[in-house]
Parts: C-alpha cells; sequence; structure tokens
C-alpha cells in the first residue's frame, strides 16, 4: 500500500516541526522565512532503543540533528573505553560536525531510549548562517564546548571561558575550569628516528609524543601521522623524527581553560595542546593537553551528571552519581573555583538526586500518594551549602485531612519516607543521629500540624524549642507542593507577628557561641572530649554566621530566601547603613565554607573539627580574619535585641 502525502499534509507537518525549532536554539533567532524553510526539508527520523545514529569514525551525514523526543547518548571511544560525554534530550542538537568540520565523526551517537529525531539539512543551514552571525557563533560555540546554551542574555554572544562571564550564566563549570593535562609529557629529541619514536609510543602506551630541543617543544607526532605517513609507506621509518613532525606547536599557559583548549583544537585542526612554563614555544615543556583529556572531563561534568539522575534506575545509578560529584567538588576546589558557584552546582546534583530516590520511591508503594504532599530539606541542604556528604535532615508536610483518614495518611508518608531515607542512606548521606527525618512521626505531619508545631515553638520557646527553629526555619522544598510550604511559611510569620519577643529568644540562642578567638588572639579550641584541642568551625564561626543571617531576614519578614550569603545580600538592600558589616559576613562565611570543604575533603570526613596544628601560619591568619565580621555582628543583635537583658 502506497502512502501519498499531499501538499497539505507536508505543508501541516513543516509547520508542527517549525513550532517545535523556534522554541530552541539557534533556531529561535531565525527569520520566519528562513526556519520554515528548514522545517519544509527536515526529515523526520525514528530510532530504536540501542540503535546507532552514527558512529564514531564513520563519515558525516548530510545532516545534523535535533531531538523531538527521547534521548540519544554521545559517546567516546578511548581503547577499550566507552566514556558518555553527553546525553541529548528534548531541542538539543549533535552531529554537527559536517556543518563545521566536514570530517569523520569523533563520536558515537546511540538512542538511550526509543527516540525521534529531526534530521535538519546542512546545505540550507549553511546557506542561511551566511547572513545570520548569531546562528554561526551559536554552532560553533555548541560545537566545541558540548554545551547546548552556550550564550545566554547580557552576555553580548562571547563563549563563557572565565569565571567573569560565569556570574550570571547557568554555563557549566567544566567549560571554566582549568584543563586538567598531563605533567609527564613523553618526549624524544629531534635527532631520533621515526622507529626509535614510535617503539617509545609503543612502550609507554601513549598515543603521541613531543619532539623537545633544549627542553622547549618544537614538534609532535601521532599516532594518525605513524598511519597516514609510515604505514602507508610514504616515509621511511629510518628517517629521523622530523621528516613527519607536525611543526610548529600550538602552546598554552597551565590556565587553559576546557573551553579555550576546544576552541584552538578545533580552529587548528589538532588533538594536542602543548603547555610550556609561560605559554610560549620558547620555554620549557611541562605538560601536554590532548583531546582524550577533555573527553574525559566532559565524561563527568554537572549537566550530564544531572540528565543520568533523572534517568537513573536504582539507588545504584544514584550512589555512583553523588561519588562523581564527590570528585568533581575535589576537582572545583583545587582549580579555585569561587564557593558560591561549587556550592550552587553541588546543591543541584543533590537535589536532583532526592527528587529521583523520591520518584523511585513511590513507584516502590502499593498506590500514588493519597494527597498532596511536600519533601522538604533541612539544615545545611535546606539553605543549600551541603558541599560535603554530611548525615540527612529532612521532614514531610502532606495535605489536611478528614480525621478518619489521617491515620491512614500518616502511615503511607511515613512508608513512604522510610524507603526515601534508606535509599540517601545507602547514597552516602548518613542517618541523622538525632533522627530528625521525615520517617520519624515527629517530622511527618500534616499542614495543620505543622502550623501548631511552629506556632508551639514560638510561643514558648523553651531551649529545645529554639533549637528546632533554629533547624527547621531552613527548610526548601525538594519535591512536592510549592502551595503547601507557602501555608507554612505565612503562619510562621504570623506567629512571630503576635510573639515579637520570640526573636529575642532566637537572637540569645544565637549568641550561644562566643566570637571564636579569646582574650589573646587564641582559638577557641574544645576542651574534652573525642575533638580535645581542635577547632569546631561549625559551631564557633559558621553557624554564628548562619544564625545571624537567619534572625535577621525573620525581623523583615524576608521569604524565600534560605542560602545565608543569599540572606545577607538581602539585608544589605533593607538596611544599607550596614552593607559594609554584611558583605563582610558574606567574604566571611565563602571563606570559612571553603576551608571546611577543604578540610573534609583532606581527611575524608565532615571537616567539622581542625587539627590547629596541620595549619600554615598563613591559614591560621586566614582564618582569624574571618572573627571579626562574627564578632561584629553579634555585637549588632545583642544591641538591637537587647539580649543583655535576657542573657
Amino acid at each position: 500500500m502506497i502512502h501519498i502525502v499531499t501538499d497539505f499534509m507536508k505543508n501541516t507537518i513543516a509547520e508542527r516541526i517549525y513550532d517545535f525549532l523556534k522554541n530552541f536554539p539557534p533556531f529561535d533567532v531565525l527569520e520566519k522565512e528562513q526556519l520554515f524553510k528548514i522545517a519544509s526539508n527536515v526529515k523526520v527520523t525514528y530510532i530504536e532503543k540501542d540503535n546507532f545514529v552514527f558512529k564514531q569514525e564513520e563519515n558525516p551525514h548530510e545532516h545534523f540533528y535535533v531531538v523531538k523526543d527521547g534521548a540519544i547518548g554521545l559517546y567516546r571511544t578511548m581503547g577499550n573505553e566507552q566514556i558518555l560525554v553527553d546525553i541529548c534530550d528534548e531541542g538539543d542538537i549533535f552531529g554537527l560536525r559536517p556543518l563545521i568540520q566536514n570530517d569523520l565523526y569523533l563520536m558515537s551517537a546511540k538512542a538511550n531510549e526509543e527516540s525521534v529525531l529531526y534530521a535538519v539539512s546542512v546545505e540550507i543551514l549553511k546557506e542561511i548562517i551566511q547572513t545570520n552571525e548569531k546562528v554561526k557563533k551559536f554552532l560553533i560555540a555548541s560545537f566545541s564546548s558540548n554545551i547546548k546554551t552556550p550564550y545566554a542574555k547580557g552576555t553580548n554572544g562571547q563563549l563563557f571561558a572565565n569565571i567573569e562571564m560565569l556570574q550570571n550564566s547557568n554555563t557549566s563549570f567544566t567549560e571554566i575550569q582549568s584543563a586538567e593535562f598531563s605533567k609527564n609529557p613523553v618526549t624524544t629529541l629531534k635527532s631520533s628516528s621515526i622507529k626509535e619514536a614510535a617503539q617509545i609510543m609503543s612502550e609507554k602506551r601513549v598515543g603521541s609524543i613531543l619532539i623537545v630541543e633544549n627542553k622547549n617543544p618544537v614538534g609532535i607526532i601521532t599516532d594518525k601521522d605513524l598511519r597516514s605517513k609510515i604505514a602507508t609507506g610514504i616515509i621511511s621509518i629510518d628517517e629521523r623524527v622530523t621528516k613527519i613532525m607536525s611543526t610548529p606547536v600550538k602552546t598554552f599557559k597551565q590556565k587553559i581553560t576546557v573551553a579555550e583548549a576546544q576552541i584552538a583544537m578545533i580552529k587548528n585542526k589538532i588533538t594536542h595542546l602543548c603547555i610550556t612554563k609561560d605559554g610560549t614555544p620558547n620555554s620549557e615543556l611541562i605538560g601536554v593537553l590532548s583531546e582524550h583529556d577533555i573527553v574525559v572531563m566532559h565524561g563527568n561534568n554537572p549537566s550530564l551528571l544531572i540528565k543520568k539522575t533523572n534517568r537513573a534506575k536504582d539507588v545504584n545509578d544514584l550512589k555512583y552519581i553523588r561519588e562523581k560529584a564527590s570528585n568533581l567538588l575535589q576537582g572545583y576546589i583545587e582549580q579555585h573555583i569561587p564557593i558560591i558557584f561549587i556550592s550552587k552546582i553541588i546543591s543541584e546534583i543533590n537535589e536532583a538526586i532526592t527528587i529521583k530516590a523520591i520518584e523511585l520511591s513511590i513507584e516502590e508503594m502499593d498506590k500514588k500518594p493519597p494527597v498532596k504532599f511536600g519533601w522538604l530539606a533541612l539544615g545545611s541542604q535546606g539553605r543549600k551549602e551541603q558541599l560535603l556528604m554530611t548525615d540527612q535532615d529532612n521532614a514531610l508536610v502532606f495535605k489536611d485531612v478528614s480525621p478518619e483518614k489521617h491515620q491512614s495518611t500518616k502511615q503511607y508518608f511515613l512508608q513512604l519516607a522510610k524507603k526515601v531515607t534508606e535509599k540517601l542512606n545507602v547514597i552516602g548521606f548518613e542517618y541523622c543521629p538525632a533522627n530528625m527525618m521525615a520517617s520519624n512521626p515527629n517530622w511527618c505531619l500534616s499542614l495543620s500540624e505543622w502550623k501548631n508545631q511552629f506556632d508551639t515553638w514560638i510561643k514558648s520557646p523553651s531551649e529545645d524549642a529554639i533549637m528546632m527553629c533554629s533547624i527547621f526555619f531552613d527548610y526548601d522544598l525538594v519535591f512536592g507542593d510549592k502551595k503547601l510550604v507557602n501555608e507554612m511559611s505565612d503562619s510562621i510569620y504570623q506567629s512571630i507577628k503576635s510573639f515579637e519577643i520570640f526573636l529575642n529568644f532566637l537572637g540569645r540562642n544565637a549568641l550561644r557561641n562566643p566570637p571564636p578567638i579569646g582574650f589573646f588572639r587564641q582559638f577557641l579550641v574544645e576542651n574534652d572530649g573525642a575533638h580535645k584541642d581542635q577547632f569546631d568551625i561549625k559551631s564557633r564561626a559558621i553557624m554564628p554566621l548562619v544564625d545571624a543571617a537567619r534572625l535577621l531576614t525573620l525581623s523583615h519578614q524576608i521569604k524565600d530566601k534560605n542560602n545565608t550569603i543569599s540572606r545577607f545580600k538581602k539585608l544589605i538592600k533593607v538596611e544599607p547603613q550596614n552593607q559594609d558589616l554584611y558583605l563582610s559576613c558574606i567574604n566571611s562565611f565563602k571563606i570559612l565554607l571553603q576551608f571546611r570543604t577543604k578540610q573534609g575533603l583532606k581527611n575524608n570526613d565532615s571537616g567539622r573539627y581542625v587539627d590547629l596544628n596541620n595549619l600554615s601560619k598563613f591559614e591560621k591568619l586566614k582564618l582569624k580574619g574571618c572573627f571579626k565580621p562574627i564578632k561584629d555582628v553579634q555585637e549588632l543583635l545583642n544591641i538591637r535585641y537587647n539580649l543583655a537583658q535576657i542573657m
């Protein structure tokens, strides 16, 4: 049976494709006529799971691809290793090689699930980019960096290749991170024969060898050179390396970013960059950066980890992803990426993992949730300041039900919470020693119960009640119904408004830890216990700033600001007279958070307790420099809330 497609049907299909493409870059900046021409010539392709769109080393197609539905994995084969470089889903583009460089594909594209693709004509788009510079820049940047939206509003079309450009962007840190290169490059001299060089490459199991003169790089030979020039018999293997080496080499400084490296490789059609002391060919060779190094880094980037999380099948997948996130954290700290950006990325990954753990747990339940609910992260995760693998702090709120249904509804959510907390524990987030988790009946409550609980804590501010407020007031909705959480927040502010002296009690609690340095400018350390003579950076330095920011934002009824730095930034706007103090608090908090993270990574623990004997004089001075803002903000609280009278 022959299916006849009328012009009307063709136009209808083209219009649907047009409506889809116009929502995604770079098609969103095309003229209507240009986009409709593309849409009219698109080939709709269905790919079954595990089938290839194209394979590495395959000749380029006449089309590149846009994902309509499903997911396409981009894989790079390195020896016996298959590295997942990226996952492309709705609206993502891939297979740009024939458009940018008419060369063999460097990666394979395989369907991770059933997928529908739009195959876009390379020739038609080539015509269009001749007159549309924005599209041309986008495609080159996408091709070079493996990011799907390399430009954002306000960046003036610049690729995110440095920290400053990252300030207001959503790009991957992988792009602006300094590239990790091999610090032991394999070398030989100009006088060596090609055979000797090949023997060295084989012995060292490397794909390239650098030719040096007085320690300076003057040329490079790769496996490709040996295949195309020696194995074909064009040149004798007994000739000197200078006969086939590529020269001059491209050299860069140590701090080259991943994005800069990729652009350099594409622009010069090379796969290796030489790293020298001053970045020029006339200085000592200290390393080599290969395309393989870049691919490995892309296989462990935040956006890919989150995409993997969204498609995780079980808790073991999530555990693997969180371990990868820890590797990212280590790399970011070593590369001196600003702590505020690191915090955002790790928080996003933690949140994605938690959401997936909840979704997997719901699938395991006998039935769907009986009513709407919200899963709340508390403490450092609620403030999006959880960088290290600390213990869990979470809670659950569910919609009010009739009295006869309350117990069965609560039992459902307790069972669900138990499954979620068990998964989080397997992933690496240990159970809370104080059992402040949603699986505890005390912290799995209906909306009305939470309102009553907060009202009781606020109007009967015992020491325990204040402690609970300091934990639960930093909640953040991770999964579920935002309206429930908004009602909770409103009830808290209503209770505080009717019992304003509560803020004084909260202020007293914020001063429970004195400034972390004594009269003789000595660190206040633990007097006894397992951490005797160690400095508790969490309770003595970080938490006083957290507590102060929380109290001050509550006093101004500032909502939706849980993060300590965000709170201080908002306070600057409402109290401009205290701008200098709050800025110093922000700077101190960043330093302390970064310091604790480094300590935790170094000692494979929470980083809370610091052995001062292991710190350099510079590190001690840097820490002490953070303490004055703590003292100053505590003095502000003391005066503002008349705390001397109730201490």
